[in-house]
């Protein structure tokens, strides 16, 4: 434990004299807002403890991280019944491409996109009221961190609202192509919502813990899915979740991992440990310069890479 606690507060501590930061998300006006100096990480290991470095407990808006809670409740919802609905490839266009989706008669390419996201959104409207849906999924959310402060920043979710044209036109799409059951405003109101859920990374980390350890939260062994389930979960994180960026991720940081716009990236390592760091600053891909680097160094320290002998 002693080394890991070193090798995070060394981390904290070289990422926070880097210059080279990256930009924050200047498309959503939120989250301009946030301080490009800022850098946390945590990470929860299977034996219960949590190990954090810098600003782990600041909150910040996860925004596509979120796709892993969804996308977790859809599963459970609708089963493989999902695919029909949602590709299971990466993209290797930008995470709001609609280029694809044309040539592909309304089918998003993945989950963890935009697109593929919001078809996910629509599967937990289903026999709910847009309240209902965001409810049941801050409500699991708050149950896997065990941690009820967590919150909607309501700012930043009108904030996207108000400049998510994009995403409208992608609903509005799939929605001409009878992929989507509810009107776009509707479903794009709970997707909008669901990304502006604030964690920090603490409780990320915790939140995450599940896909980490076969399913279950190790500290209670509670069941949240099955162990094939979360494989298959964590699969699609090491190929796509970090839009056309996941094949340079697996290749530098090795892990399955989740990125958000906010800054944040989610980081599992089987058997071991979830992570969550973040840093606001973001690479040409969307994805947390800072928080990709650090955790690169990470998983070569520790020797946590997936492909690792």
């Amino acid at each position: 434990m002693a080394e890991l606690e070193e090798v995070l507060q060394s981390l904290a501590e070289d990422m926070s004299a880097r210059t080279d930061r990256g930009a924050v998300a200047g498309y959503i006006p939120q989250l301009r807002k946030a301080d490009p100096q800022r850098f946390g990480i945590a990470v929860a290991l299977n034996d219960g403890r949590v190990v954090t470095a810098g600003d782990a407990d600041e909150p910040f808006s996860i925004q596509s991280i979120s796709k892993i809670f969804t996308l977790t409740l859809a599963l459970g919802k609708v089963g493989d019944a999902l695919w029909r609905r949602v590709g299971r490839e990466p993209s290797g266009n930008p995470f709001n491409s609609i280029v694809q989706l044309e040539r592909e008669m309304g089918i998003p390419r993945n989950p963890f996109i935009n697109a593929g996201a919001v078809v996910v959104t629509d599967v937990l409207l289903a026999g709910h009221q847009p309240r209902e849906a965001l409810g049941e999924i801050l409500r699991f959310i708050q149950f896997l961190a065990d941690d009820d402060s967590i919150i909607i920043d309501r700012d930043v979710a009108a904030s996207e609202r108000a400049t998510g044209y994009r995403n409208f036109a992608l609903a509005n799409y799939m929605r001409a192509f009878d992929n989507l059951e509810h009107e776009p405003e509707l479903a794009l109101g709970v997707y909008f919502h669901h990304c502006a859920i604030a964690m920090s990374c603490r409780q990320l980390a915790l939140s995450t813990r599940f896909l980490a350890h076969e399913g279950r939260n190790p500290q209670t062994g509670h069941s949240v899915v099955s162990a094939e389930r979360a494989r298959r979960i964590l699969a699609l994180m090491l190929t796509c979740g970090h839009y056309d960026g996941s094949g340079d991720f697996a290749f530098r940081v090795g892990i399955p991992g989740k990125s958000g716009v906010g800054g944040g990236i989610v980081g599992i390592v089987p058997g071991i440990a979830s992570i969550a760091v973040w840093s606001p600053g973001l690479n040409e891909n969307g994805n947390s310069k800072l928080g990709s680097v650090a955790l690169e160094r990470l998983t070569r320290t520790m020797n946590w890479s997936i492909f690792a002998p």
